[in-house]
């Protein structure tokens, strides 16, 4: 059997009270029992609006780093405006999640995904974009590389993580709460939840923390 998490969200503090977790859940756990598909988690959104993206998203964050941590790939929401309702949003979230292996299904919509010709002319846009912008970001570094060797006759390879301003402090925040047995998963949404800083300014996600504490002497 499929195993998948569930993400709901209402955009109102007046609807958590309301009927749209229970209608919600409802869609996704018919699908769920018509598929053969096990709903592990339940993630729900309580009150933020659908045109924010993920780092405005707390459970959406949480599911990111279950995803990154538990070997589940799979997502089922209600219908897409439920993930975002703005489109360019949508797609950047979905980008996100494909680029990383994983699947998302809209079980009221399933075939919107596949089927839309819109959102694959976005894609292809988007993949465009983003092989353009990796292209630039290799070229970028090799500069720097050859004007560091140029300057110095030599090139420092990537500092480790508690290197740089701040990250030490971090790296400590990590170690304690490994000491006291919480998973990796779990100390990436507390430090996304007291927002300490990530190298790149993106979210924690568990696989990070693992690899930070191997790469300094924690974990073996």
């Amino acid at each position: 059997m499929t195993k998948a998490h569930a993400y709901l969200r209402v955009s109102g503090r007046g609807q958590v009270e309301g009927d749209g977790f229970t209608r919600q859940l409802k869609a996704i756990r018919e699908y769920a029992g018509a598929n053969a598909i096990k709903i592990v988690n339940i993630y729900r959104e309580e009150g933020v609006s659908g045109t924010k993206d993920l780092e405005n998203r707390p459970a959406l964050l949480e599911l990111m780093t279950a995803l990154h941590s538990n070997g589940v790939k799979l997502v089922l929401v209600e219908r897409l405006d439920r993930l975002a309702r703005d489109l360019m949003v949508q797609e950047t979230i979905i980008g996100d999640l494909r680029k990383n292996g994983f699947e998302l299904i809209s079980v009221t919509e399933p075939d919107l995904l596949q089927d839309d010709p819109s959102r694959k002319l976005m894609r292809q846009i988007f993949g465009a974009i983003a092989e353009y912008e990796k292209t630039m970001i290799v070229l970028k570094l090799r500069g720097a590389r050859i004007r560091a060797k140029a300057k110095r006759g030599r090139c420092e390879g990537r500092k480790a993580f508690g290197y740089y301003e701040g990250e030490a402090e971090a790296l400590e925040r990590m170690r304690t709460l490994r000491n006291e047995g919480i998973g990796f998963d779990r100390i990436a949404v507390k430090l996304n939840e007291e927002g300490v800083p990530t190298r790149t300014g993106k979210p924690w996600h568990g696989i990070v923390i693992n690899r930070i504490l191997k790469a300094t002497g924690k974990e073996k």
